[in-house]
């Protein structure tokens, strides 16, 4: 577990090779994509390599099925557990391996290469599972018999992001998609090792893909589903449209909200890649983090109102230890510094009590539909707010007090209520506008002040956050 913790891909790697597209699927939607061969293919020997990054864990009692081909009675399929490990199940239950590592890091992008060859005359190479170009520990519970036709390149209907029975889809971004029927491939075939980080990194690969084989790079809006390997194998659209694609991807990495992160209050969860977040606690505040964390630089980002009645939008400093499983209310712990949307006044955490700033120091903006951006300059410890595009000018600039000279992370506080965040990489309302930051990363409704720039990996690699 050491190892893929080590390796995995955060996007702040230069690679020479860039991946600019992932599909965000949602399994509340019933998000998923899929396809029959007109034919069957190679049902022995073929090589499955994908990027995935996993936005909502199991609920504890429901698996996640990330792929499956199925024929009626039996299928091949690879699917995350209700505890977080992987199965790779070849027979439907009859012969299925098990990972010991645990796949939890929502921050992360996990590249899985299923490599399958039942004609080798040695048991362990007829199915084997890399993560990160590593080879998955774990157990089988029976091994896989010489020469075995699998479902996976059979002419029958194959999955992702779902399975065949509609009960277990998933909550995640998946870029990359390569299938090469006919062929047993090492993980080396779509990655490397970066030689200074010693981080996992994709390469551009081109396999010979075989009949059945396809590559789905998500790089259309308007065709989503194309194959772009040269066979032409277009994959079908589940409630799905150009808006689900996104920007966040294995080689530049977006801030995304942290659904790890456990407060006093339960909430109604962190959905739509990781980017919506509401609040049904009657009564206390729900809290949520983002997933990057700055110590300098100037950033940008996003947050719109679907529902209207308290919001507390800002920052927290998350090196202070009492800032996550608080006793208190999530807007009121250490280091904290928001804007109180409904009252329109500040408030911060400083030696330990609530300051709270005049009433109306900036615009209402609190209607269902109102965009508030946030510029949070840590090399000089300030913050402002804008509403609907307007920097508001009795709180620009404003100091960060106790979350000066901290690390910081996007923090988000509410009642009863929802909201939609843009950090650049998705957001589940498509901008107007949609115009990048200076670097030409991330995707807002308004343009970033100057000197600012999106959460992303490629801009704290550059700007240090």
């Amino acid at each position: 577990m050491e190892t893929l913790q080590r390796t995995a891909n955060r996007g702040s790697v230069s690679t020479g090779y860039d991946i600019d597209n992932s599909l965000k699927f949602e399994a509340d939607n019933s998000e998923y994509i899929y396809r029959t061969p007109s034919s069957a293919g190679n049902r022995k020997t073929w090589t499955l390599s994908f990027w995935i990054k996993r936005t909502e864990l199991a609920d504890g009692s429901n698996t996640m099925r990330v792929f499956e081909a199925w024929d009626g009675s039996t299928g091949t399929s690879g699917l995350f557990t209700s505890g977080d490990a992987f199965i790779l199940d070849l027979n439907a239950g009859s012969n299925y391996f098990t990972s010991t590592a645990l796949f939890r890091d929502c921050a992360a992008w996990y590249h899985f290469v299923i490599r399958v060859d039942t004609t080798s005359g040695t048991a362990s190479e007829r199915a084997r599972v890399y993560v990160n170009g590593s080879e998955l520990a774990g157990s089988w519970n029976s091994t896989i018999a010489q020469d075995t036709d699998l479902t996976w390149n059979e002419d029958v209907a194959h999955n992702f992001a779902r399975f065949h029975n509609n009960d277990s889809f998933v909550n995640a971004y998946y870029a990359e998609i390569i299938n090469v029927d006919g062929t047993s491939l090492a993980p080396t075939a779509f990655g490397q090792v970066d030689s200074d980080s010693g981080i996992w990194k994709p390469i551009d690969a081109s396999p010979t893909y075989g009949t059945n084989g396809f590559k789905l790079e998500f790089k259309s809006s308007g065709s989503l589903g194309a194959d772009t390997s040269g066979n032409g194998h277009t994959w079908s659209l589940n409630a799905i449209t150009a808006a689900d694609q996104a920007t966040d991807t294995p080689t530049n990495l977006f801030c995304t909200l942290n659904p790890l992160v456990n407060f006093k209050y339960t909430t109604n969860g962190i959905t739509e890649g990781a980017t919506v977040f509401g609040d049904n606690t009657g009564g206390g505040v729900g809290g949520a983090f983002g997933t990057m964390a700055v110590t300098k630089g100037k950033w940008y980002w996003e947050v719109k109102l679907t529902q209207q009645s308290a919001h507390y939008i800002g920052v927290s400093a998350v090196d202070d230890g009492d800032n996550v499983l608080s006793s208190s209310d999530p807007h009121q712990i250490n280091s904290t510094f928001n804007f109180n949307i409904n009252a329109a006044r500040i408030e911060y955490i400083n030696g330990g009590s609530v300051t709270a700033g005049s009433l109306d120091a900036f615009t209402d903006f609190h209607t269902v539909g109102d965009i508030i951006g946030i510029a949070l300059n840590m090399d000089d410890n300030q913050i402002s707010i804008y509403g609907n595009g307007t920097l508001q000018s009795g709180v620009a600039n404003t100091s960060l007090f106790d979350a000066a000279n901290k690390m910081v992370v996007p923090f988000h506080g509410t009642i009863n209520d929802e909201c939609q965040y843009n950090f650049g990489g998705y957001s589940a309302w498509t901008p107007s506008s949609a115009v990048n930051d200076a670097n030409g990363y991330g995707t807002f409704e308004y343009s970033p002040p100057s000197g600012y720039y999106s959460l992303c990996t490629k801009n704290l690699s550059e700007f240090g956050g």
